[in-house]
């Protein structure tokens, strides 16, 4: 295992960052919620509150409203270096943590799916394994977050440039998690 970045920020989705129907859809960060713990498990994510309450991430199979039927987007990791990329094109409104990612590590470098897929263990500052993710693929990008990062809704021209940039990881990494483990602020991520 190799360690790759440490975890500054843990995150769950309340609800849809998505509102509205096609194609006037917009993205609201709203919903987000920044955590100081992740219980990971197979279903998805709970986000550990500091005060012994656990909510439950709009991705855990088990939400009422899930928006991972499929089970194929639980968990969500991002890097800072992706947000550095994304803030120079987009501009000062994009913080880390604005495109949802439940997990994102401090790194100085940008990430391909073809560096992950064999799949990342969250390590303790002990060097411990807590849990390990298996990736599944890119966060691929959608128009909503396209048009929110640059102030409006984009024509379709615009649209493919932007959605290129952001394609290939830039949005992060769908994960599933493969056994249960809680997930807290320092913990490394290595590529295994």
């Amino acid at each position: 295992m190799r360690t790759i970045g440490t975890i500054t920020r843990l995150q769950i989705q309340r609800g849809s960052l998505k509102r509205g129907e096609k194609p006037t859809r917009i993205y609201d960060p709203t919903p987000l919620l920044s955590v100081p713990a992740l219980n990971v498990t197979p279903d998805g994510a709970l986000g550990g509150t500091g005060d012994g309450t656990w909510i439950v991430d709009v991705h855990h199979r088990d939400h009422p409203h899930t928006k991972n039927e499929d089970g194929l987007h639980g968990i969500s990791l991002g890097f800072t270096s992706h947000y550095d990329a994304m803030r120079e094109h987009f501009g000062e409104k994009i913080a880390v943590g604005c495109a949802g990612e439940n997990i994102i590590a401090t790194s100085d470098r940008r990430f391909r799916y073809e560096d992950l897929e064999q799949g990342v263990s969250i390590l303790s500052p002990q060097g411990q394994e807590r849990v390990r993710l298996k990736i599944l693929e890119v966060a691929h990008p959608c128009r909503p977050f396209t048009g929110w990062a640059l102030g409006k809704q984009v024509e379709p021209e615009e649209l493919k440039r932007h959605l290129q940039f952001l394609d290939n990881g830039m949005r992060g990494f769908y994960c599933v998690g493969e056994g249960v483990g809680t997930v807290v602020l320092g913990d490394s991520v290595a590529v295994l």
